[in-house]
């Protein structure tokens, strides 16, 4: 049976599970990203400050079309704390003022988030759903492109 958009009803909800698992996580990495910009200290305050503000308006945008994105596939995103909180596999950075430890944190987050991408990117392939799966391309790019960065950053 197909949706609306002409894809596999079975297909979409497999893939829409797992968006809403890309969601949840993206959740929590934002709110961390929000915690280190808040908190940051030392040296690097002033380029750290600016470039978490840079990631977590990124995140909220990617939010967005996640949810939007789950919608569209004619499912139901996750929109509750407790939601996001049981289904994420990034976990709750709690006081980290320190740059390169926010840093590291940041990077394990982004390589959560990339592996769940390159999931999604599989089953919407599969599914012929070029939406999700151009989506899912470019958030990889930049993914790949921001993990060298901070690595580079790290070293």
């Amino acid at each position: 049976m197909k949706n609306l958009i002409g894809l596999d009803q079975d297909k979409v909800q497999v893939l829409a599970q797992k968006l809403n698992l890309l969601l949840a996580n993206y959740q929590l990495f934002y709110q961390n990203l929000r915690g280190f910009h808040w908190n940051i200290k030392g040296k690097d305050f002033f380029e750290l400050h600016t470039k978490f503000e840079e990631y977590y308006d990124d995140a909220v945008l990617k939010i967005d079309e996640i949810a939007e994105r789950i919608l569209t596939l004619e499912a139901e995103p996750l929109h509750t704390f407790s939601d996001y909180l049981n289904a994420s596999s990034v976990k709750e950075a709690k006081s980290v003022n320190n740059g390169v430890d926010a840093i590291s944190i940041i990077v394990e987050n982004f390589s959560t988030l990339i592996k769940i991408e390159r999931e999604i990117l599989s089953l919407a392939s599969d599914a012929d759903d070029e939406g999700t799966v151009s989506l899912m391309s470019d958030y990889i790019s930049e993914t790949e492109k921001t993990l060298w960065m901070l690595n580079s950053y790290l070293k």
